[in-house]
């Protein structure tokens, strides 16, 4: 039987490992990084070759729940292996935070996706409620993170800020992902 998922465990793991990569990066001897890189990238390499012989016995439904794991997703991705394509993890994104955008009289539209980056329309303005559009465009950059972390960047047009921008810059905000 396996153990629970423990996310704040896993996360301590993920946050140890990028701190070990720092400190790499840190190193005076340039021989040393480069093997500890050619390290990492053996690891992975294998890594990739099982879980693709792995995902060749899944059939397609138990594939897309594995995908639809946050955990497993990541995987998928960082291997180049997740079955959804860079637009259909978006517009799954944006599905699952149109409802918030909604509730707060506002909605999003996916206008363009090229080379990575993502182009979105917020629409309304959330006069009066508690939530900026400033938390908007926060919950729609995470959302999209969450599912798509490999995107370079988000821009977005047509929000409304509390204080004005200047008129060359107003309703577009560039969000870079990674």
């Amino acid at each position: 039987m396996t153990e629970p998922f423990d996310a704040r465990a896993f996360q301590t793991r993920l946050q140890r490992l990028e701190a070990l990569l720092q400190q790499v990066e840190r190193w005076s001897d340039p021989e040393a990084q480069m093997h500890v890189r050619e390290i990492v990238q053996a690891l992975l390499d294998l890594h990739r070759v099982g879980l693709e012989r792995l995902l060749g016995h899944l059939s397609p439904a138990v594939l897309d729940d594995c995908a639809g794991e946050d955990v497993i997703a990541g995987m998928l991705l960082l291997h180049g292996l997740h079955p959804l394509e860079l637009e259909a993890r978006v517009l799954q994104a944006l599905d699952e935070v149109r409802p918030y955008l909604r509730s707060h009289g506002g909605n999003v539209e996916l206008l363009s996706l090229d080379d990575g980056v993502v182009r979105l329309r917020l629409e309304g303005n959330c006069d009066g409620c508690p939530s900026s559009a400033v938390t908007m465009r926060q919950t729609v950059e995470e959302a999209i993170l969450g599912k798509a972390p490999d995107v370079a960047a988000v821009e977005v047009e047509g929000m409304v800020e509390n204080s004005p921008a200047p008129a060359d810059e107003r309703g577009r905000v560039a969000l870079p992902m990674l």
